[in-house]
């Protein structure tokens, strides 16, 4: 097969020049990588955690190395949203590059005072951070359950008209409980997985290496995990799901594509090679001109199953069933995916269990 090839993609009503992301916290705001290459070869940049104010991050050490991948503790240092609206956001969008602005907060509050201050000038969509402890539930991270998982995801619905993405922990024992959560208060769209948790011990000092003690486990080491977890939610929502973790190669983000994803962020890669996200999307050109494919979309959903929609196949959340999981649901008034107030109800209800 000759001449060009289709690499753009459609999420949430954005057209994305190609399907790879740089991922929030490896990619700063870009100006460090704007010597190397245009950004506006990316598919999108995802910001560093935006928050209301500037955070300081974790003290002590922040970063591990592991045999395939490392360990960061940095507790989502930024310089907080004013400096963003003033400093980064302008200069981000003069590069010409799609901006997802990943936001943070410690409460609900918190997320809402960033996410309605965003602008279409500034940002072309939001990725919600739902691993950050909620500190008036005790500590407890958002995304660790759907009650807090559907709050968080509806009150910033309500503060932003940008397309919403809400960003998945791993950390949990089903994911797919908290990628419908999302989806049925009012998500365009998933990015999964943030990192898993995890920890390393200096035997020397018999201490734990991290000041943080537990710190976020990313790169290659997570990539089957991630791939599985993108595979479930997948076939459980109907929004589109964005892939990430451990994804280095074309190869890695193919794999992602076919199970489904409609785009990929590349994170950890950008330390080891910070040109990594151009050697990926080159690589997806060469095997899509290689095997006759003209279209990226094409690819998307290919290792699924005959007759299964690449955006997953089943309705809207709704009333729990007798083993205390989300049915499907017709569609209703209450969110952009008509979950109502069947899954109010059942948040209230397991509230109380």
């Amino acid at each position: 097969m000759t001449g060009e090839v289709d690499l753009s993609v459609e999420i949430a009503g954005i057209r994305f020049p190609n399907p790879v992301w740089v991922a929030s916290g490896c990619f700063n705001y870009g100006r460090e990588f704007a010597h190397l290459y245009p950004l506006r070869e990316l598919g999108a940049v995802c910001t560093k955690g935006t928050a209301p104010e500037p955070w300081p991050g974790n003290p002590g050490v922040r970063m591990a190395e592991t045999p395939a991948g490392m360990l960061n503790a940095i507790g989502l240092m930024n310089p907080g949203i004013d400096h963003y609206l003033q400093v980064d956001g302008p200069w981000l969008r003069a590069q010409g590059v799609k901006i997802v602005v990943n936001i943070v907060g410690r409460t609900v509050e918190e997320y809402v005072r960033v996410a309605e201050r965003l602008t279409p000038e500034v940002a072309d969509a939001v990725e919600l951070n739902i691993s950050c402890p909620n500190v008036k539930e005790g500590g407890l991270a958002f995304g660790t359950s759907p009650r807090a998982t559907y709050g968080v995801t509806a009150a910033v619905r309500r503060a932003t008209s940008l397309p919403l993405f809400v960003k998945l922990s791993p950390n949990v024992t089903d994911i797919t409980e908290l990628a419908r959560a999302a989806e049925a208060a009012g998500a365009d769209g998933l990015t999964l997985i943030n990192t898993l948790l995890g920890m390393a011990i200096d035997i020397r000092r018999r201490r734990p290496v991290l000041g943080n003690v537990f710190g976020g486990l990313s790169g290659p080491a997570i990539k089957p995990i991630a791939l599985r977890m993108v595979w479930q939610v997948v076939g459980a929502v109907r929004i589109p799901v964005v892939g990430i973790g451990g994804i280095a190669t074309a190869q890695d983000a193919l794999e992602f594509l076919m199970a489904g994803a409609r785009a990929v962020q590349v994170g950890t890669a950008c330390f080891a090679n910070p040109r990594a996200p151009l050697e990926i999307i080159a690589g997806i050109r060469q095997f899509m001109v290689e095997n006759g494919i003209r279209r990226v979309t094409e690819l998307i959903g290919a290792a699924r199953p005959a007759g299964e929609a690449a955006l997953g196949n089943l309705p809207p959340l709704g009333d729990a069933g007798a083993d205390g999981r989300l049915q499907p649901l017709q569609p209703g008034p209450g969110s952009r995916t008509g979950a109502g107030e069947a899954l109010r109800q059942w948040l209230k209800d397991a509230d109380r269990a």
